[in-house]
Parts: structure tokens; C-alpha cells; sequence
């Protein structure tokens, strides 16, 4: 039986993202449960998202195309970076590597969206790799954010550098909460170093 919900948005929606290392992505989860009012959790795992939401389309076209690209890039190294905030209403980590942001513009040509997509979800030139931690859309207030951002500092250091071999393309299953879909191996496991 088809729901009201499952009439008014029956599109399901996908983004990709750089999953962190098991230990690091279970502290980060641990931190941002410390905020009762932080919602995120029940939204998606903590990672770093490379592709949003736009041209990512529920007829799954593009996946094929994401594969190849994936298999012609090179594993890279990664850092993560002391926490900042994007005004009053996010708190993240910060993300270093050239990588990212080539892996980026090499996932936003192959997809193609449009430019209005581009525009919504911040890519390609405003595109600014990071790990959310808290966001008042989420439920925080704007002492919180700061709150959280102080207090990562010595929460979630140090911040480790890792190698990321693969992406993770997720899935929405309802509205704003999105699983692991498929991870995709980036090509032979070459590293960049």
C-alpha cells in the first residue's frame, strides 16, 4: 500500500562520501552524541561528503559512470583538521588533501548536474571538503555549535590522517536518513602519496 508520504516524495535521493577509519568515525559518533538536541545521528554515519545530492537521479544511470571514474583515481592520503564553523550554524572538521578536491570535480563532471544543483549543494569552486559534527538545522542552538566546536578540540584530537581507498555512495531510505548503498574501490589501490 503506497504511504502519503511515499505520493508526495516518491524520489529517493543518494550523495557519496568518504567513510573515516572505524576507531575515529566511532569517536566522532560518541562526540556528537553528547548533545542531546544534535539530530544528526539519526540522519547519516559521520563522513566526508565528496558528491551531494544533484544529478545523483533514482534511475541510477550515473553509477556506472561514478564506477569508471573511481577506477581511474588513485587511493590518497587524507587529514583531518582542527574544527571551525561555518558561521553559527555548523560546526565540522576540517579537511586536508589536494585529492579531495580533484576526486571532487572528476565526481561532479562525470554526473553533470545542473548548474542550479551545483549552486544548492556548494560544489566545484564553493566546494569546501569538511566532517559536520553538529548544525542547528539538526536540532543545536548557536551556543551550542560553539560549545561543540571548543570543545573538539581536545575531544577529537589528534586528527588522524588516513588513506582513502574507496567512497561510499549512501542512499535515503526516508526522509533525512540515508544508509551505506555501495562502497566503490578507487583504482588499484594506487596510493598518491
Amino acid at each position: 500500500m503506497t504511504s502519503f508520504q511515499d505520493i508526495v516524495r516518491c524520489d529517493m535521493q543518494y550523495f557519496i562520501g568518504i567513510v573515516l577509519p572505524d576507531e575515529y568515525k566511532e569517536q566522532i559518533a560518541v562526540f556528537r552524541n553528547r548533545w542531546a538536541s544534535n539530530r544528526l545521528k539519526d540522519v547519516v554515519e559521520p563522513h566526508i561528503t565528496v558528491k551531494a545530492q544533484g544529478g545523483l537521479t533514482e534511475d541510477m544511470g550515473w553509477m556506472n559512470n561514478i564506477r569508471g571514474t573511481c577506477s581511474s583515481i588513485k587511493s590518497f592520503r587524507l587529514s583531518m583538521s582542527e574544527p571551525a564553523t561555518f558561521g553559527n550554524a555548523v560546526t565540522f572538521l576540517g579537511v586536508e588533501s589536494k585529492e579531495v578536491y580533484y576526486l571532487h570535480k572528476r565526481l561532479v563532471d562525470t554526473v553533470s548536474p545542473r548548474p542550479e544543483q551545483i549552486d544548492r549543494y556548494f560544489e566545484l569552486d564553493r566546494f569546501h571538503p569538511h566532517l559536520t559534527l553538529g548544525q542547528t538545522y539538526w536540532g543545536m542552538n548557536e551556543t551550542e555549535i560553539e560549545e561543540m566546536k571548543l570543545s573538539a578540540i581536545n575531544a577529537l584530537a589528534p586528527f588522524p590522517t588516513f588513506h582513502v581507498n574507496y567512497v561510499r555512495v549512501y542512499q535515503e531510505i526516508e526522509q533525512n536518513k540515508y544508509i551505506p548503498f555501495e562502497d566503490i574501490r578507487l583504482g588499484a589501490n594506487k596510493r598518491s602519496d
